[in-house]
C-alpha cells in the first residue's frame, strides 16, 4: 500500500507559529523532503525532531521527485517542507504534488503560514478577490509582457520581491499602472516587521531615501471597474496626457487608460497623437 505525501507549512519567521499538528506530522513520517536541508535541520533541532532528510529543490526536482515517489509507492510516508511558508505555492513542490497526483498518491496539507495571504490580510486593500503573481521575471521583455497582461486586472495583485530589486519593481509598476494604492509588507512575523500602506509614487519616494531591507510582499490595488460610456475619447485623452506629463511613456499611458476606462486603445492613441500635434 502506498504511503502519503504531507505538505507541511513552516514558520516564515516566528517559530511560535509552528502548529502542534505540523510537529506531530513531522514526528510521524518516515522521511522529510526539504528545500534546504540545512535550514530545515535547524527547525527540526529546535523541536527535537529526528528524521531522515532528503533534498528537493528547483535544481534537482526531476530526479529527486522520482526518488521520493518511488519510496512513497513502496509504502513510506513523506513530509515536504520549504525554508519558510507553504510548500507547492510558488515553489518547486508543485511538481512533486503533480507527480503524486498522476500516480494516485494521497496528498494531504498541514496548513500554516503563507506570507502572501498574511500580507493581503493587513494591506487595507480589497480581499474579496485577489491574484497571486509571485516574483516578476528579471528579463525586461518578459517583465513588461507580464505587467501589460495585468493592466485590466480588477483584483488585488500580490507580488513577492527581494530587497535589492524592489526599487526597480516599483518603478516598473508605476510605469505600467500609474499611481495606485499599494501595501508593502516586510520581515513578516519577525522582530522588524513593517507594513507600509501608501501609493506607488509614495513608495518610490520613501525607498529613494531608505534602503529596502528584508523580503517584501507587495499588494497592489486592482483596476477600477469599467463603467459603460464612463468617459468620452476627449476625456480619455486628457487622462493619457496627464500620465504622460507625470513621466509615463505614451504607449504605457494609453494602455493603462484604455484598460481602466474601456475606451478603444487604437482610437485613444490616435486621438492623443492628434492632441499632441495641436499643442
Amino acid at each position: 500500500m502506498a504511503g502519503t505525501l504531507y505538505l507541511v507549512a513552516t514558520p516564515i519567521g516566528n517559530l511560535g507559529d509552528f502548529s502542534p499538528r505540523a510537529i506531530e506530522t513531522l514526528q510521524s513520517v518516515d522521511f522529510i523532503a526539504a528545500e534546504d536541508t540545512r535550514v530545515s535541520l535547524r527547525l527540526l533541532n529546535h523541536f527535537e525532531i529526528k528524521k531522515p532528510l532528503v533534498s528537493y529543490h528547483e535544481h534537482n526536482q526531476s530526479s529527486a521527485g522520482e526518488d521520493i515517489l518511488r519510496r512513497i509507492l513502496a509504502g513510506e510516508s513523506c513530509a515536504l517542507v520549504t525554508d519558510a511558508g507553504t510548500p507547492a505555492i510558488s515553489d518547486p513542490g508543485e511538481g512533486l504534488v503533480r507527480l503524486c497526483a498522476e500516480n494516485s498518491v494521497e496528498v494531504l496539507s498541514v496548513p500554516g503560514c503563507c506570507a502572501a495571504v498574511n500580507a493581503l490580510a493587513v494591506s487595507g486593500l480589497s480581499t474579496q478577490r485577489f491574484t497571486f503573481e509571485g516574483f516578476l521575471s528579471t528579463n525586461r521583455a518578459q517583465r513588461r509582457e507580464h505587467l501589460q497582461s495585468l493592466l485590466g486586472e480588477q483584483r488585488t495583485m500580490i507580488f513577492h520581491e527581494a530587497p535589492h530589486k524592489l526599487r526597480t519593481t516599483l518603478d516598473d509598476l508605476y510605469a505600467a499602472f500609474g499611481d495606485r494604492r499599494i501595501s508593502l509588507s516586510r520581515e513578516m512575523t519577525k522582530l522588524h516587521e513593517q507594513t507600509l500602506r501608501t501609493t506607488l509614487r509614495g513608495a518610490i519616494e520613501y525607498f529613494s531615501e531608505i534602503a529596502p531591507k528584508g523580503e517584501f510582499v507587495l499588494c497592489l490595488e486592482g483596476a477600477p471597474q469599467v463603467k459603460e460610456a464612463a468617459l468620452t475619447i476627449e476625456e480619455g485623452v486628457s487622462l493619457v496626457l496627464r500620465r504622460r506629463d507625470e513621466g509615463m511613456r505614451m504607449k504605457d499611458a494609453v494602455r493603462q487608460v484604455a484598460a481602466d476606462t474601456g475606451l478603444n486603445r487604437n482610437e485613444l492613441y490616435s486621438a492623443a497623437l492628434d492632441a499632441i500635434k495641436g499643442e
